[in-house]
């Protein structure tokens, strides 16, 4: 199993984040992920760029530094990679594009789930969210 980069600025909510993605794993029957946790856009890239096989991120929109919108813009964009001088740029240039992002956060009108999209996440859950809601949204990103 791959890794999940949780990215959320209250610790609280990625321990619920973390334990809602073990529930939905073991109700799936698949293996408890490791994870990965950061408390900002910032901090998610650079542990994308140190944390070697990060397979899916969950990534909130409002937070200090950077946010959710800017964090998706930076995995997805190539050249704002390239420009960015945190973490490892050639692991992020390789992986950044292809990683499944699904972004949980209390936002959940209807412009920044387009924004969302529009900037390359795959998938949007509201929050609060239940175990199962969770698992519908990243069953299919489980390893």
């Amino acid at each position: 199993m791959s890794k999940i980069l949780v990215v959320d600025d209250s610790g609280t909510m990625r321990k619920i984040v973390m334990k809602g993605v073990k529930g939905a794993a073991a109700a799936i029957g698949k293996p408890e992920p490791e994870f990965v946790e950061a408390g900002d856009g910032v901090e998610g890239l650079e542990q994308l760029g140190k944390s070697d096989g990060i397979g899916l991120i969950l990534c909130d929109v409002n937070m200090p530094n950077m946010d959710g919108i800017q964090f998706v813009r930076c995995v997805r964009d190539q050249k704002a990679l390239e420009e960015t001088s945190i973490g490892d740029k050639s692991l992020l240039k390789r992986v950044g594009n292809s990683i499944p992002i699904v972004m949980v956060t209390t936002e959940g009108g209807l412009e920044k789930v387009q924004e969302a999209l529009a900037a390359g996440a795959n998938d949007y859950l509201k929050k609060p969210f239940t175990p199962d809601q969770l698992g519908e949204k990243i069953g299919r990103f489980l390893g």
